[in-house]
């Protein structure tokens, strides 16, 4: 099966070719296919947004498309930043205006679960998109910590490693990622629904 992967990001196409090797999918970009789409994010949920930009990519292409939302959602902010994350300071604001908002929000906060989610979609046709879900279980600290990754990974401290996302490697993200939980789980529902095989 051959499938466009809705993005340009070198880092997540990696990762998903590592995740879905031997399940005989092949991935392809836009930019392979000279395609260049910006599918708007107005969907109220990650499911909303994941399931638009997957046919939005498919009707592009007319090839099975594979894409993603993903953010934080913090429990003492009733889920905020949610699908807001990457904009939560305002449109165009990035990653440590966002932080900044995030921390003043949780000033005083004694809750400060969180935890990252990532939804995948894969649109087979216009009428049959099969999705997935990761969850990553953190904590949100009063300063940012560490200067790798991106968003808010200075400050989602992992319990499992003891380090913010920005004091491990890109490789130890992710091992553990939302991301990598979500694809995970997607590709077992295409074994399961045999539409991939795996030795």
């Amino acid at each position: 099966m051959k499938v466009l992967v809705a993005t340009t990001n070198p880092g997540k196409i990696r990762e998903i070719s590592d995740i879905l090797s031997e399940t005989g999918i092949t991935l392809v970009t836009p930019n392979e296919l000279g395609l260049a789409l910006d599918v708007e994010e107005t969907g109220a949920t990650f499911v909303e947004n994941a399931v638009s930009k997957a046919i939005s990519w498919y009707r592009a292409s007319s090839l099975p498309s594979l894409a993603d939302d993903s953010g934080l959602s913090v429990d003492a902010l009733q889920g905020r930043p949610g699908v807001l994350s990457a904009r939560f300071a305002g449109p165009g604001a990035g990653d440590s205006a966002n932080c900044e908002l995030l921390l003043n929000l949780m000033e005083g906060q004694k809750d400060r679960t969180a935890r990252f989610i990532c939804v995948v979609a894969l649109a087979i046709s216009e009428a049959t998109v099969i999705t997935a879900r990761g969850e990553y279980e953190g904590s949100i600290l009063a300063q940012p910590q560490g200067g790798n990754g991106f968003g808010y990974d200075p400050v989602f401290f992992d319990p499992a490693s003891g380090k913010t996302f920005a004091q491990l490697s890109g490789a130890q993200k992710n091992e553990r990622s939302h991301r990598r939980l979500a694809l995970m789980a997607l590709r077992q529902k295409l074994v399961t629904q045999c539409l991939v095989r795996v030795p």
